[in-house]
């Protein structure tokens, strides 16, 4: 499958976030409901998501008579389809959730290379986070540019939180906050 930059927010969206759940959507995907469900039902054929049992506390993709409350969740191959290290994902054939780690990490996918935007995502996951010196160096970009990407694909297109520490006697340390699974 080609994914296009509307699958490519979705899985990447997942991907941040504890148990790989799709749902809710980021914002940034501004798409009528339709295209929405186009979309989400190309990623279950292509199996890059699946369905699974919500929880009560869980986004809703869909009440089914016999099998209840689902949600959506990305999979081994969705979150390696984005360069994405799986973690927490889905096996597509057994349906059933791993929770063992809540933190995904870049892995080398062969079918394409981490992106700048990956390699920034990964360094903010770390536990301590990264100064604007370390990201710069990460991705070579200049300081303007990492603080743009941070502002406008981290937390607005993909919705993640991020947090800026003022550390004393160093730079500015920002890191995405990590969700606590239930």
């Amino acid at each position: 499958m080609n994914l296009t930059d509307s699958h490519r927010i979705v899985l990447t969206a997942a991907g941040a976030r504890p148990n790989a759940l799709v749902l809710p959507l980021p914002k940034s995907l501004k798409l009528p409901k339709d295209k929405v469900t186009a979309l989400l039902r190309a990623l279950l054929k292509n199996k890059l998501i699946v369905e699974r049992a919500a929880t009560a506390d869980e986004p809703l993709w869909r009440n089914d008579p016999d099998a209840g409350r689902l949600t959506l969740v990305a999979t081994a191959a969705g979150l390696s389809a984005v360069g994405i290290e799986p973690g927490n994902e889905v096996d597509a054939g057994a349906g059933a959730r791993n929770k063992k780690n809540p933190r995904n990490k870049l892995a080398a996918n062969p079918k394409r290379a981490a992106t700048k935007l990956d390699l920034l995502i990964g360094a903010l996951k770390s536990r301590n986070g990264a100064t604007i010196d370390q990201l710069m160096k990460i991705t070579g970009w200049q300081a303007h540019s990492v603080r743009g990407a941070i502002s406008g694909a981290l937390k607005k297109r993909l919705g993640l939180k991020v947090l800026s520490e003022a550390v004393e006697g160093k730079s500015r340390t920002y890191r995405i906050e990590a969700r606590a699974s239930k």
